[in-house]
């Protein structure tokens, strides 16, 4: 492979317990004696959005120890009346499922899920994407994007064409972040409209395609809510990286990190439990990727 193209970080999406888990498996890494954010490129869809910016903006020790600190609405970004617990994400699967099961293949389905996200953007008003901006900015620690290649994903939302912003895209950080995140509403970045960049593809870890070396960090397992032969599965993507000569590895929740999400991994009480489970497992993943990344 390439110099500069060696080793590439993959941070799925997975609500606010994904994002705690990534955070401390790469911190449980690195406190073992692997660096994962040294990646030459690292990938970040949705929630994994979040956790890319953030561990290219502070050290993962300094993340993992904002997660078990208690938390405040100043520190999580917390909107005072925003609707949440597991009654919101189950109408945010039914409705979204919906959409999947109408859907003919993949890019129909993008085109279906951004036409209903940009009718609901369209109801609620002009205010939420600035609501939703100024969530997402107090959650990084930065607001620039780093010098170490980063690609955030996210799909337009009125054309249905997948979408993944860098630091040339002429986006802000802030905004492709909010993009990226973005599972019910449409957000809007000047004239245009996104959503959620795991409706791109779950992972997107074929953005990685190329790289000789290829960390994975799934918090839903690999698993994929969309019909096997559209290929939007992890398993998919891995098969075309090893048939492109990559070497890939694929991190999933172990048994502590799973009851730690419980029922609603899009609570916020899911982070702290979240994250100790995820230092735990990258402490004891060090050992065999300690080959395999350095």
């Amino acid at each position: 492979m390439p110099d500069g193209r060696q080793r590439a970080l993959i941070l799925h999406g997975g609500g606010s317990a994904g994002n705690a888990w990534e955070i401390g498996v790469v911190a449980g890494l690195l406190d073992a004696g692997i660096d994962a954010t040294d990646a030459d490129l690292i990938v970040g869809t949705s929630a994994g959005a979040t956790a890319a910016a953030q561990l290219t903006a502070a050290s993962p020790a300094d993340l993992l120890a904002a997660v078990l600190s208690p938390p405040t609405p100043e520190r999580t970004g917390a909107t005072p009346g925003a609707r949440r617990g597991p009654a919101a994400t189950t109408d945010l699967l039914e409705r979204t499922g919906r959409i999947i099961a109408a859907a003919t293949d993949a890019a129909d389905m993008r085109r279906r899920m951004g036409a209903a996200a940009i009718e609901l953007d369209d109801a609620l008003g002009d205010s939420r994407s600035e609501r939703w901006r100024a969530t997402v900015a107090m959650r990084l620690p930065g607001a620039r994007w780093p010098d170490q290649p980063l690609l955030i994903t996210a799909v337009d939302a009125r054309t249905g064409e997948p979408v993944a912003f860098d630091r040339d895209s002429g986006v802000e950080l802030v905004d492709a972040v909010a993009a990226s995140t973005s599972s019910g509403p449409a957000y809007r970045i000047g004239a245009g409209r996104y959503i959620d960049g795991g409706y791109r593809r779950n992972e997107n870890a074929d953005l990685a395609s190329g790289y000789a070396r290829v960390l994975i960090l799934s918090p839903f397992g690999g698993r994929s809510r969309h019909p096997p032969e559209w290929g939007m599965q992890l398993s998919a993507q891995v098969d075309e990286l090893r048939a492109g000569g990559s070497r890939v590895e694929a991190v999933f929740p172990d048994e502590n990190a799973l009851a730690a999400f419980a029922d609603d991994m899009m609570s916020p009480a899911s982070r702290p439990p979240a994250a100790r489970a995820g230092f735990e497992h990258g402490k004891v993943l060090a050992a065999q990727l300690a080959g395999f990344w350095r």
